[in-house]
């Protein structure tokens, strides 16, 4: 574990951190908030865990991998200026509500409306 992350794990230091960096680059300024944009970025790091996964890189790559998207949607937050911190945790409350399926042979959560 980096001496950074022993720092502190919690939601609120990480959400500053991202902030920091975005601050930093003078993302706001600079055309890094946009969501055309952001969105690009995103769909690029999903494309980079996808070559992760299908390539069998390793864990540790896979993280990284993983790490940049999360990075790239808490930024998403703060240039959109809502709380994801609460707007996870209503999600999560719904998706447990929600029943499971088999589809394919793999589990599935969805809101599933029957035809």
């Amino acid at each position: 574990m980096s001496e950074q992350t022993s720092v502190s794990d919690s939601w609120e230091s990480m959400m500053e951190a991202v902030q920091a960096f975005h601050t930093k680059h003078r993302f706001k300024e600079n055309g890094g908030e946009e969501m055309n944009y952001r969105v690009a970025l995103m769909t690029e790091e999903l494309g980079e865990i996808s070559s992760c996964v299908t390539k069998g890189k390793s864990r540790e790559a896979l993280a990284e991998e993983v790490a940049d998207l999360l990075i790239l949607v808490m930024g998403t937050a703060i240039a959109q200026d809502f709380d994801l911190n609460k707007a996870f945790w209503e999600k999560m409350e719904k998706l447990m509500q929600r029943n499971s399926r088999m589809v394919d042979g793999r589990i599935r959560v969805s809101e599933f409306r029957d035809m």
